[in-house]
């Protein structure tokens, strides 16, 4: 058991495929309304950690997780990382007119090469605390310096 999660890395599962918490290890509950997670707003199914440790949202209209199961510090470096990448496929999007899907894809291409990791788990729904920072930094002067 580890207090931080791996880099990178899709859900932890079991041989059974259910998945865990990247906390303590034991298989996540699958919660249908998840309200109580989001002050009262109900954004589908979540998958949440037994003993508390952190929860993920699924995917719109499916129970597939948006990433690896998070506690409240992952979640807030996950917010500041997708704030500072989102901004710059976004910016590709408006600039080159393309789809959002294919400004999206090109622009976690460029992620996983400046981060040098997989193209395959460079997503930040599957980043730890530092990996989402080195994000952050990355994305940063391409900001004006901000992030």
């Amino acid at each position: 058991m580890s207090d931080e999660p791996p880099m990178a890395s899709k859900p932890k599962r079991n041989e059974d495929g259910r998945i865990l918490c990247d906390y303590c290890e034991m298989p996540a509950q699958l919660m249908e309304d998840s309200s109580p997670l989001y002050h009262g707003v109900n954004y589908g199914p979540a998958w949440v950690c037994p003993l508390g440790c952190g929860w993920v949202g699924c995917h719109k209209g499916t129970c597939k997780p948006l990433g690896r199961i998070a506690n409240k510090e992952l979640r807030r470096a996950k917010m500041d990382a997708h704030a500072a990448f989102d901004r710059l496929w976004q910016a590709k999007w408006r600039k080159e007119r393309c789809s959002k899907k294919h400004a999206r894809g090109a622009g976690y291409q460029w992620l996983a090469v400046q981060l040098g990791i997989d193209q395959a788990v460079c997503h930040i729904g599957m980043m730890n605390v530092a990996m989402c920072r080195r994000v952050v930094e990355v994305c940063r002067p391409y900001h004006g310096g901000r992030a």
